[in-house]
């Protein structure tokens, strides 16, 4: 399927056609060059950017400032993909009102097309509806919810038992109750990504989650081999730019202190 611009109706067209949805992590303009120039569908300003672009230890940390600030970069380079925002840590946690206006922020000042919210609690669940009863699309989140680290003990596959599984279950269904256009499942086992995916008629967005998603998702930096540090069991790298790169670099000092950069070529 083409078309010259994602859109949530579009995106549901593709579920109900049995097309792939694909999902990457954006938090620049030149990465957004790249990945809408590749086809991918949605644009994810992710939350990660903080552990990602800023050194952060997890999200915690992150502000809506930080995020506003990346997604108007990713919009600059952004035509055809759908932008998502991923609303930080508090700020639609701690009621409707300040969730509204933060979601509308991202919006109208950040260039985004649609919010990310992370979990299916009562409170959450009612926040999701006032967004999108103010005119916002929401994509929602739940299983490992990185938010939400600290009560889940660490970075933990969730629904591994039948108890925890149901909840997970009930919490898909009453978040598309809720208005919520598109559903990601992060660290679930992928027999129970599918029955979700299956109850659903709005797409699911898997990371970590096998392969029975309508579509998938990863950190844009994982699939490049962009970090030194170890990759998650559901990453799969693409290529491995990390030593490329400090290669590249550590060539270019060496020439700079034996003198051979800049030579003739590159003087004026």
């Amino acid at each position: 399927m083409s078309v010259n611009k994602i859109t949530i109706p579009f995106l549901r067209k593709m579920k109900q056609e049995g097309c792939k949805i694909t999902m990457l992590t954006a938090y620049d303009y030149p990465t957004a060059l790249l990945l809408d120039k590749a086809g991918i569908d949605i644009l994810l300003v992710g939350d990660s950017l903080g552990m990602v672009m800023l050194g952060y230890e997890n999200t915690l940390p992150v502000t809506m400032k930080e995020m506003l600030h990346h997604t108007r970069a990713v919009k600059k380079g952004c035509r055809r993909g759908l932008i998502v925002g991923d609303m930080p840590f508090l700020s639609f946690n701690v009621d409707s009102k300040n969730a509204i206006k933060n979601a509308g922020r991202f919006i109208k000042n950040g260039g985004a097309e649609a919010v990310k919210l992370e979990g299916a609690t009562e409170p959450i669940l009612k926040t999701i509806q006032s967004i999108v009863e103010a005119g916002i699309a929401v994509m929602g989140h739940i299983g490992l919810t990185p938010q939400m680290v600290h009560q889940m003990g660490g970075f933990k596959v969730q629904g591994k038992d039948a108890g925890s599984a149901d909840i997970l279950i009930e919490g898909a269904k009453r978040l598309e109750e809720m208005g919520i256009f598109a559903l990601v499942l992060e660290g679930v086992p992928g027999n129970l990504a599918q029955k979700i995916t299956r109850q659903l008629s709005i797409p699911t967005l898997g990371i970590g989650a096998g392969p029975h998603c309508d579509g998938q998702v990863l950190v844009t930096h994982d699939l490049l081999g962009l970090s030194e540090f170890p990759k998650p069991k559901f990453v799969k790298q693409y290529a491995s730019l990390y030593p490329l790169m400090l290669s590249a670099i550590n060539s270019y000092k060496q020439e700079v202190l034996e003198g051979k950069f800049p030579s003739k070529e590159y003087t004026y």
